[in-house]
């Protein structure tokens, strides 16, 4: 499960990135976690009335954050069994960690696609369409920077 992109093995050379590749991943999962929440304080600015944009809709954004740090502050030894075997769980409480924090990010996904179909798109009366599409992305870009940051690296590296 953990570590799918070890095997990946790029033919072009101007791509490799060997020592560099926690470095190179950590900056670009960063940038796409940044650019979320810029997008949603964008549309947060731009439509600071009630009817346009609710409050409530960042519930999303603020579960899909949880789920990135949950997924992300379990490494893949503890996962695997390596490196974590003591507590109260070991290795099994591990896995419902990050089993949780999957269905957190996944939850604040789908809860962001009804919020842009069930408010916005389907139930349009004058409402910006801009709003909707910020919170979908907001979590889409959160839910993929906590993918790349979890899958992108490797251990190895560390140390």
């Amino acid at each position: 499960m953990s570590g799918f992109l070890d095997n990946c093995n790029p033919r072009c050379e101007c791509i490799e990135l060997g020592e560099r590749r926690n470095l190179v991943v950590s900056i670009v999962s960063g940038c796409l976690f940044f650019t979320g929440w810029w997008i949603v304080i964008d549309a947060a600015a731009i439509y600071p009335h009630e009817e346009q944009l609710q409050k409530a809709f960042h519930t999303c954004g603020a579960v899909g954050t949880i789920a990135f740090f949950m997924i992300n502050s379990v490494s893949n030894g503890q996962i695997r069994g390596d490196a974590y075997s003591t507590g109260c769980m070991g290795q099994t409480g591990a896995r419902v960690w990050l089993f949780i924090g999957f269905l957190l990010g996944f939850g604040a996904l789908i809860g962001a696609s009804w919020i842009l179909f069930g408010f916005y798109v389907v139930n349009n009366k004058d409402k910006p369409e801009w709003a909707g599409v910020a919170i979908f992305l907001q979590n889409a870009l959160i839910f993929f920077s906590s993918l790349l940051f979890k899958f992108g690296r490797t251990e190895d590296l560390w140390g």
